[in-house]
């Protein structure tokens, strides 16, 4: 295990605790499914006792995945861990993530516990999680600031309990590499017991640092990093697990280990993360941005032309980089169809699920000339919520001219009833979104509004990012078509969608 690193891939998890991310269950699964395409080694599904709905997240990913480990987050205490246990039970490979805080700040304020109650409680969680499963995880919440001879014990205890990997996290993203990674070696050298699990680290990126402590830590004898796709997280995000996986890859010869993954499948991960989350990748994103491979300046465009290598240290196509194209239209069949989905990693749950997706399909074939891969998943994510959705845009009419004030109608459902309403507005966008909020008056505040374009060309469908706020809730809408006006309807309408469903429960969490 020396010179393989074990990459634990936490979007699911602390990934959905960024503002308005929160994912639905099939939603999960979707990106669960093409994590195991990429070969990630452990998959934290989520927080299984957070609420009724992380459960059954959890426990559907625990159903779908064959190849990873999935695992669930659970605090140190008896029904977290058993909420925890349950959900994974179904699992191929399972693990659950247990952790207790353990600096003083968090343990005299947040836990009221002392030191000895601390340790107590660690030793209980790991021995109770053992009852489920033989791979057991513990962290200590906040070890950035927790005292380093009070983490040799604490961790010490947990090995001996029977703990198989041991976290060290910098929860509120406070170290610097050099410090990170001393701290690291420190515990190694120091605990009872380091040579018999695997160290790990959990970054975070409030000062943007969360991928070089990573990496430094991995210097000094970590072989277990959690990360999450395109950075993920709450605050400022996570380490990248782009970007260690192909730190650790092109370096071999500084970092001395290499993972599993299948880097082909690392752009394919980042936008199926982006579309179903509303998370735009940055242009300048190494590794998945757009102009990760690109190339402005004259000299450096006459090297890689003469070749490669002088100004390009990886391969686009190494990543994922490609031009995916599928060659359907209108007269297509259903089962051809079925086979691309598959092939990129999506599966519907019905007949008739895959009948409503191959209609949409159509619709788009005759608007597109070409249909990519990319397309195909805006054409899934953009999928209603069967019949649990609230509301539903029907039909979308507007009319707009220089020195004229626009004017949207839109035709949508209210729980099965069809309703119109006009209005008008500064711009067709905004016309649509006050015909809108005059019928269904929901008080929500537009915090965000963004498009993308899902793939290159005029003829490209627009990707529609809305993010609302109301009564401390936020919120991601994405909605996605060639006429933008109508993709900014379909995103302020999921957005809606989400405010109306039971809000999800964010524990304390490494």
């Amino acid at each position: 295990m020396a010179d393989r690193l074990i990459v634990f891939d936490t979007t699911l998890r602390d990934g959905e605790q960024s503002p308005g991310a929160s994912m639905t269950r099939d939603e999960k699964v979707r990106i669960a499914r093409q994590l195991e395409r990429l070969r990630v080694d452990v998959i934290e599904a989520g927080f299984a006792a957070a609420s009724p709905g992380d459960f059954e997240a959890v426990r559907a990913v625990a159903e779908s995945i064959k190849e990873s480990t999935v695992c669930s987050l659970a605090r140190a205490t008896e029904q977290d861990i058993r909420r925890a246990g349950e959900a994974v039970a179904p699992a191929s490979r399972k693990r659950i993530h247990t952790f207790i805080a353990t600096s003083p700040i968090h343990m005299e304020k947040k836990l009221r516990m002392n030191p000895d109650q601390v340790v107590e409680a660690a030793i209980a969680a790991v021995k109770m999680a053992l009852a489920h499963t033989d791979d057991v995880e513990f962290s200590a919440e906040d070890a950035v600031r927790s005292d380093i001879d009070f983490l040799v014990r604490v961790f010490g205890e947990v090995i001996r309990a029977g703990a198989k990997t041991i976290n060290v996290p910098d929860t509120v993203g406070y170290s610097v590499p050099g410090q990170w990674g001393d701290r690291m070696r420190q515990l190694i050298e120091r605990t009872p017991g380091a040579d018999r699990v695997v160290w790990s680290t959990h970054c975070h990126n409030d000062l943007g640092m969360a991928v070089a402590n990573s990496l430094s830590a991995v210097l000094a004898g970590a072989r277990q990093v959690e990360c999450t796709i395109n950075g993920l997280g709450e605050r400022a995000g996570n380490a990248s697990l782009e970007e260690i996986v192909m730190a650790v890859k092109t370096r071999k010869d500084v970092f001395g280990c290499d993972s599993n993954i299948d880097a082909a499948q690392i752009v394919p991960a980042s936008r199926l993360v982006s579309q179903i989350t509303g998370y735009p990748v940055q242009p300048n994103k190494a590794i998945v941005g757009a102009n990760a491979f690109a190339h402005e300046s004259g000299i450096h465009q006459d090297g890689v032309l003469k070749h490669r290598e002088t100004y390009e240290i990886m391969r686009a196509e190494d990543v994922g980089w490609t031009a995916n194209r599928i060659v359907l239209g209108k007269l297509s069949g259903r089962n051809a169809f079925r086979q691309r989905l598959q092939a990129i990693g999506i599966e519907l749950e019905s007949e008739q699920a895959l009948n409503d997706a191959f209609a949409r399909f159509k619709v788009l074939a005759d608007k597109k000339t070409e249909i990519f891969d990319e397309d195909l998943q805006a054409l899934v994510s953009g999928e209603p919520e069967a019949e649990m959705d609230r509301f539903r845009l029907i039909d979308l009419a507007q009319s707009s001219e220089m020195g004229e004030k626009p004017v949207s109608k839109v035709v949508f459902s209210v729980q099965g009833r069809e309703v119109t309403s006009e209005a008008q507005g500064n711009g067709p966008v905004d016309a649509t979104v006050r015909a809108i909020e005059q019928e269904v008056k929901s008080g929500a505040e537009l915090l965000l509004f963004s498009v993308n374009a899902i793939t290159t060309g005029t003829e490209s469908q627009g990707e529609v990012t809305m993010r609302l706020s109301k009564g401390g809730r936020v919120v991601n809408g994405v909605g996605a078509d060639p006429d933008i006006v109508v993709a900014s309807a379909k995103a302020y309408l999921n957005a809606l969608n989400r405010l109306s469903t039971q809000p999800r429960v964010n524990p304390q969490q490494p």
